[in-house]
């Protein structure tokens, strides 16, 4: 089951007029997709995802919906490139969910430890080098401050030392394992390996450098009056949302329309608990 985070907050916030041109940059499961092109009809909306299985999902879900969609195979930092070589100009308002889809957590390439897989989570499966490549190469320092500096795992140093006695390590369930064994339980709630997880897909994918580019492009994206709506899961992925966001309005380049972050309704994270922790903020260029 997919559950959309914060759809009808940012579709109220995007203020979608029809005919216009608009781009979701992160379609996963293609519900925001979906809200943006009945809104937009006839205008166009382009739905990027850097996820082929992901898009491929995405066009199944959508086969019966709108047809004002055209769907593109990439990361969103490669946005201003792939929409210029495809002649559109600037657009009149963008979407982007940084969050991992409940398909990606639950399927073969490792992403969660729920159930085993290769230990992969590569988000494009042709690009980059894999988890299993950083847990078994990287020296145990290098390894203990990507723990700690991409997810804020305080016993960073402890789980580097026992992945690096473990190896080779090669599938999720092991990583978990190893993991759980070598730090106590701290919570009824977050499994031991969660951070660890964290960390690594946000170092595979890099995650905040894909977030900083999309952030260092908005001004060539947007018309003027066109708005950014962004959804972060992640304390490192929310900050630099915010901060680039407070920049432009600074700047008089931008207005913040949303002076604290919107957070999903108590109903919401009743219903999808993988909700909690999202953080929506808007910005209209001027």
């Amino acid at each position: 089951m997919h559950y959309p985070v914060l759809l009808p907050e940012t579709m109220e916030w995007m203020n979608i007029h029809s005919g216009g041109v608009y781009a979701d940059l992160t379609c996963g499961m293609g519900s925001h997709t979906r809200a943006l092109a009945e809104r937009a009809a006839p205008g166009m909306v382009y739905a990027l995802d850097r996820d082929a299985e992901s898009l491929a999902m995405a066009k199944a879900n959508l086969a019966d919906g709108p047809q004002n969609i055209e769907f593109i195979h990439t990361a969103f930092s490669e946005a201003p490139r792939v929409l210029r070589e495809r002649g559109v100009g600037k657009l009149d308002g963008l979407t982007a969910d940084l969050g991992v889809s409940r398909v990606q957590l639950t399927g073969q390439r490792g992403f969660s430890f729920s159930t085993d897989g290769p230990l992969d989570m590569r988000l494009d499966a042709s690009q980059g080098f894999t988890a299993a490549e950083l847990v078994n190469q990287l020296p145990e320092r290098e390894l203990a401050n990507l723990l700690f500096n991409l997810a804020q795992e305080r016993r960073s140093y402890v789980i580097a030392r026992a992945l690096v006695r473990n190896r080779p390590i090669h599938s999720s369930l092991q990583l978990a394992e190893i993991v759980s064994r070598s730090v106590p339980r701290t919570s009824h709630k977050l499994h031991p390996a969660t951070l660890t997880f964290m960390a690594l897909r946000m170092a595979v994918n890099q995650e905040l450098d894909e977030v900083t580019a999309l952030m260092e492009a908005l001004p060539e994206l947007l018309k003027p009056g066109a708005r950014a709506a962004v959804i972060a899961f992640h304390s490192g992925e929310a900050k630099i949302v915010k901060t680039y966001f407070q920049r432009l309005h600074k700047e008089g380049r931008a207005r913040l329309l949303t002076k604290h972050a919107v957070k999903p309704t108590d109903r919401e994270v009743f219903e999808n608990s993988a909700s909690r922790s999202a953080t929506l903020r808007v910005l209209e260029l001027v």
